[in-house]
This record gives structure tokens, C-alpha cells and sequence, in this order.
């Protein structure tokens, strides 16, 4: 058991009987009354993030999981297959457990997080960076615009990011895999 003075970001715990990642926690000790944290968590089976307020010196059951790096293989009717990048073997884990599989290519490294009780798959997390090259994209005009201009692209996942319009098919752009976005134009 473990109390609010405990809280990190990372930390995983059980939750109205789920599992459940902070995503971000704030001490807050108001002139009148007691102390609180308040809390994002995480689904870790959802995904779903929900703010939550805990008083200060509640007991909570934290979660035992463990971070294990795989490497992406392929995509078949059972799901998502990914290879143990040490012991070699193999697991197949459904789309939704999956933060955006729509940037994930063959051979690309990833983390899957396991309850360590169970030894089952909650979520699986990309690196926070992917370099991927650039399918399709519209010709950019130059001086068509006064401000920042974003054209849709095609990437080689076949996932669609806005990208500036100086961006050209055949580049290779560096995209977050926190919110889809466009980071960066690689050299």
C-alpha cells in the first residue's frame, strides 16, 4: 500500500478495479480544509484520460508492470505482431492497445507494458519521435500565403499528417506519436 505522497508521473495503480497511469498530479493545500491531489489517470486499457481529486494521505494499491522493448513485425487477422527484442519471442496484441498504429512500420522498436501479476498486455507505446518518409503531397505554391500554412501529406504507414507547404513527396519528416503531428523535416 502505498499513500498521495507516492504519486509520480508514470506511476500505474488500481483504480475503481482498473488499471489506471498518472498522467500529470498537483499537491494542493487550500488556507481552509485539508489537503488534496488532484490527478489525470490514464486507462491503461481505454486509453481514456479522466481528472480525479484524492485527499491527501489516502491509501492506494499501486500496480505492479513492467516495460519490455519489442520490435513491430507485421499486421494479420489476430492483430499486431511484435518480436521480444532479447529473448526473441513473439505476441500478438489487438489495435486498441496500441496508442497510433496508424505510424507504426515494419522493424520500428516499441515498448509493451505487461502487468507484472498476469503477465497480460495492457498498451503499447511508440517512441516519442518517428521518422517517416513522405508518400504523397500536394506542390506547396510559394508566396500563396501571409501566414503558416499546413497541406495534407500521405506517409508511408498511409497515415495522413498536416505538414507546411514546403514539405515535397520523397522527404523524410519527424512526427510525434503523442498527437499525430508533424515535428520536423529531417536532414
Amino acid at each position: 500500500m502505498a499513500t498521495t505522497a507516492d504519486f509520480r508521473n508514470g506511476l500505474c495503480l488500481e483504480f475503481n478495479n482498473e488499471l489506471y497511469a498518472i498522467v500529470e498530479f498537483q499537491h494542493v493545500k487550500p488556507g481552509k480544509g485539508g489537503a488534496f491531489v488532484r490527478t489525470k489517470l490514464r486507462n491503461l486499457k481505454t486509453g481514456k484520460v479522466i481528472p480525479n481529486t484524492f485527499n491527501a494521505g489516502v491509501k492506494i494499491n499501486i500496480a505492479r508492470v513492467e516495460r519490455r522493448p519489442y520490435q513491430y513485425l507485421y499486421k494479420d487477422d489476430t492483430g499486431y505482431n511484435f518480436m521480444h527484442s532479447e529473448t526473441f519471442e513473439q505476441v500478438s496484441i489487438p489495435e486498441e492497445l496500441i496508442m497510433t498504429p496508424s505510424l507504426m512500420k515494419e522493424g520500428q522498436s516499441a515498448e509493451i507494458i505487461f502487468h507484472a501479476d498476469t503477465e497480460t498486455p495492457l498498451s503499447c507505446e511508440l517512441p516519442a519521435f518517428v521518422e517517416l518518409k513522405v508518400i504523397y503531397a500536394e506542390p506547396g505554391v510559394k508566396g500563396d500565403t501571409a501566414t503558416n500554412t499546413l497541406k495534407p501529406a500521405t506517409l508511408e504507414t498511409g497515415a495522413q499528417v498536416n505538414v507546411p507547404l514546403f514539405i515535397e513527396e520523397g522527404q523524410i519528416i519527424r512526427v510525434d506519436t503523442r498527437n499525430n503531428a508533424y515535428h520536423e523535416r529531417v536532414k
